[in-house]
């Protein structure tokens, strides 16, 4: 089984794949409840033993009727450069059992063509602003937004970004219907949710479920705490909405977890609040500053609970500190066990990063670690990962500019899940890295053939080159060297 971006892609000679493609997705969940109707939520608390209330299904019809005139069709048209439709089946150690190893987003490069793809999206005001998904736009030159009563008006990319699988686009037109945003944090398992979308281009298909899991932590998403729905999804369907019970908006359709590239059962959406938070930075500035603590970690299991002597195999152990980064001057160290953030509790290396990932940098966070048998508080100041990452990866040179890249080494957890020795993976592209297909989440295994484990020695190989390096990547189970052009 694997994770995949579902997209929709056609070419002149017709149907290309099921897979991600620069500029179409399918993934979005439909959902439709009446504004009367009650759900109960994961986190209502009844006693032991007592009835369970009966709960209203959903008013689908409502919920459809009221919002699906703010759903969108999106259409992209751009060079294939870096993303087509092809799906990883094979390569690195045969029959891998780890479900997570392949994403949506898995793209090989190709070298020539246009690509024309679909997706959808949804309104978020009168003027004209559409949230959707950043790899439906993603290396689109062109993007078309179609309305439910057939008007196209071509879009403006306000912003799109990787990490969070955001983006950000605005039409020329007035008095448009918009959904109404919820609150993502309020959703619990066992909630109605309706998704409403275009898979495979059918405009307008409603289709309902349950939340099945909130918080997921995805492979390459490590910040995105997606929310797990049973809603069918298929390709043309990324970037569309996900409503609860109340026909409000709590998510995003982004992925899904497939074995033939089509819906099998599993499918994930990007958590509203989080989407929101990342709408507004795109719109005041154009980009997005994302968070870092500056501290590498893992999930502990019960040996090395046993270990630090905790009484259970809850919270984040530090692996690595990243020198003049938030975590140090905090006074986070190597072998400390990171309990809580703000309150909340860590129970394992991705709820970490989900907390650090959503607030905003230069904000002070309470963190609770574990030390020597005895908690202690502590405070910092959350960095900007730009910055740290310009920090970490310089050294009075421009390799890193060359390429584009903010990298980290693999941690041993991320070692065994890829299953290689060693590795840097990719936390940020831009530049020419971008341009020749790198993706946040693949891990550069070697340059020009010799193999790479930390950010210096790279820096040292790239500092002599001036035209033009080969990164061997690894991205879920296939592996191919990349060309890319220095500048």
């Amino acid at each position: 089984m694997q994770l995949r971006n579902t997209t929709l892609a056609w070419s002149a000679v017709g149907l290309l794949a099921v897979g991600t493609a620069t500029g179409l997705s399918a993934h979005s969940v439909l959902q439709a409840a009446s504004p009367t109707a009650t759900s109960v939520s994961s986190d209502s608390s009844q006693p032991a033993g007592s009835p369970i209330p009966m709960m209203t299904a959903p008013n689908y019809r409502a919920i459809v009727s009221r919002n699906q005139a703010a759903v969108v069709g999106i259409t992209t048209a751009g060079p294939i450069t870096t993303a087509t439709p092809q799906e990883f089946n094979g390569g690195g150690n045969g029959g891998d059992d780890n479900p997570f190893s392949q994403f949506f987003r898995g793209q090989m490069p190709r070298p020539h063509g246009v690509q024309h793809a679909q997706g959808s999206g949804f309104l978020i005001s009168a003027d004209g602003l559409v949230l959707t998904n950043a790899h439906v736009v993603d290396g689109a030159k062109e993007v078309t937004v179609k309305l439910s009563d057939h008007r196209e008006y071509k879009a403006k990319v306000l912003g799109a970004d990787k990490s969070s699988d955001i983006a950000v686009l605005k039409i020329d037109a007035h008095n448009l219907p918009a959904v109404t945003l919820g609150d993502s944090d309020k959703l619990g398992v066992g909630d109605y949710v309706l998704a409403i979308g275009e898979p495979f281009g059918l405009e307008e298909t409603a289709t309902a479920g349950i939340v099945s899991a909130k918080g997921r932590s995805l492979p390459g998403d490590g910040y995105v705490p997606f929310i797990q729905t049973d809603a069918a999804v298929n390709p043309g369907n990324s970037g569309g909405p996900l409503f609860d019970a109340t026909g409000s908006v709590v998510g995003i359709n982004s992925q899904i977890y497939s074995n033939s590239g089509g819906y099998q059962g599993v499918s994930f959406a990007i958590p509203i609040n989080l989407a929101v938070q990342v709408k507004d930075q795109i719109v005041k500035t154009g980009k997005v500053a994302h968070s870092r603590l500056g501290v590498e970690v893992q999930t502990l299991n019960q040996s090395l609970a046993d270990s630090f002597k905790l009484s259970s195999p809850n919270g984040a152990l530090v692996a690595k500190v990243v020198p003049e980064s938030a975590a140090a001057e905090a006074g986070i160290k190597v072998g400390d066990v990171i309990l809580k953030f703000n309150g909340a509790p860590i129970i394992d290396a991705g709820s970490l990063s989900q907390r650090v990932g959503v607030i905003t940098p230069g904000e002070k966070a309470s963190i609770e670690i574990w030390r020597n048998g005895k908690t202690l508080d502590l405070t910092a100041t959350i960095g900007n990962a730009a910055t740290l990452a310009a920090a970490d990866d310089s050294a009075g040179d421009s390799s890193q500019a060359k390429l584009g890249l903010a990298l980290r080494p693999l941690n041993p957890e991320e070692r065994q899940q890829a299953g290689v020795p060693g590795g840097l993976v990719v936390e940020d592209v831009q530049g020419r890295a971008a341009e020749a297909g790198i993706q946040p989440g693949d891990v550069v295994l070697s340059v020009d053939g010799t193999a790479v484990e930390t950010v210096a020695q790279l820096r040292k190989m790239v500092k002599d080159h001036d035209k033009q390096i080969a990164l061997l990547i690894q991205r879920g189970d296939a592996r191919l060297f990349v060309p890319v052009t220095l500048g």
